[in-house]
C-alpha cells in the first residue's frame, strides 16, 4: 500500500502527502505493517530520527521519524513531514498554537438539518474502555477543550437511508476528535466500526467500504516562511456517494 503514497508537495523542509486510508502513520512495536514513517526513511534516509521521542507501554521508543502530527489508519488525506529538526519544531509550533487549518470531509448517518453549526465538548477518555474517547456525560480522565465547525454540503436518501455530507474544521486537535464529536451529536461517521455504536452493520453506508472521513486542505506557514494550502483531493468513492444522496 506504501506505493499508493502521493507526494503533493515538498522542499528541503518538509513533504506533505496524500495518505491513504488503511495506512498507519507510524508503528506501536507491535504490528510489522507497513507505516508511513517507513515510507518517510525509505525514500529521506536524512530524516530518520527526526522528531521528538515516544515510548509504548513497556518504554520502548517509537519509530516516529518526521510525525508532525497524525491521522488515524482508516482516514485518508492531507498529511505533512518534517525532513530535518528545525523544520520539525516549527511545524510541531504550527499545530500547538493552532495556526494550522485544517478542513475536512465526511458523511455521517441521518439529517443533519442545519447548515452550519458548532460542536463545542470537552474531551476525556471513554469510560468503559479507556482507548477510547469521549465528548459526552460520564467521560473520565482529564477532560480538554475541543471545538469543531461544520457546514452541511447535501443531505439525502439511499435506498431509503439518511445520510448528511459535511465540512468540518477542527479549531482544535484531540486525538479522534471530529469522530468523537460527530458521535455526540449522535450523527457518527458512515463505516466507523468504532465510534457508531454497531450502526454500520445495519447499514447500506452508501456503498463505501472504508471510514467516511477525509483530511482535504491543510493551511500552515512552512519552515521557509511561506504560507502555503495544501489539498488532497477529495477521493472518488466520495464524489460517488455524495452523488448518490444528492440526486436520488
Amino acid at each position: 500500500m506504501l506505493e499508493e503514497i502521493k507526494v503533493i508537495f515538498e522542499d528541503d523542509d518538509l513533504v506533505v502527502i496524500n495518505k491513504p486510508a488503511g495506512i498507519l502513520v507510524h508503528g506501536d512495536n507491535k504490528s510489522t505493517e507497513p507505516t508511513v514513517v517507513d515510507w518517510l526513511e525509505k525514500r529521506y534516509p536524512d530524516a530518520i530520527g527526526v522528531g521528538e521521542t515516544q515510548l509504548d507501554q513497556s518504554g520502548t521508543p517509537l519509530r516516529r521519524s518526521g510525525v508532525v502530527h497524525r491521522l488515524d489508519r482508516d482516514t485518508s488525506g492531507v498529511l505533512v513531514l518534517a525532513k530535518n529538526q528545525a523544520s520539525f519544531e516549527h511545524l510541531k509550533n504550527q499545530f500547538q498554537d493552532r495556526l494550522a487549518q485544517k478542513e475536512y470531509r465526511a458523511f455521517v448517518y441521518g439529517a443533519v438539518r442545519d447548515k452550519w453549526g458548532t460542536i463545542d465538548k470537552p474531551i476525556g477518555r471513554n469510560a468503559r474502555d479507556g482507548r477510547l474517547r469521549s465528548a459526552q456525560h460520564g467521560a473520565k480522565g482529564v477532560l480538554r477543550d475541543a471545538v469543531t465547525h461544520y457546514e452541511r454540503i447535501v443531505e439525502g436518501q439511499y435506498e431509503g437511508e439518511l445520510f448528511s455530507y459535511l465540512k468540518l474544521t477542527p479549531k482544535t486537535g484531540r486525538t479522534h476528535q471530529i469522530r468523537v464529536h460527530l458521535k455526540a451529536i449522535d450523527r457518527p461517521i458512515v463505516q466507523d466500526e468504532l465510534y457508531s455504536a454497531g450502526k454500520y452493520k445495519d447499514s447500506n453506508n452508501l456503498g463505501l467500504s472504508r471510514l467516511a472521513l477525509h483530511a482535504h486542505i491543510l493551511e500552515l506557514e512552512t519552515p521557509a516562511g511561506a504560507k502555503e494550502r495544501f489539498i488532497a483531493p477529495v477521493p472518488m468513492e466520495f464524489e460517488e456517494a455524495a452523488e448518490r444522496i444528492a440526486w436520488e
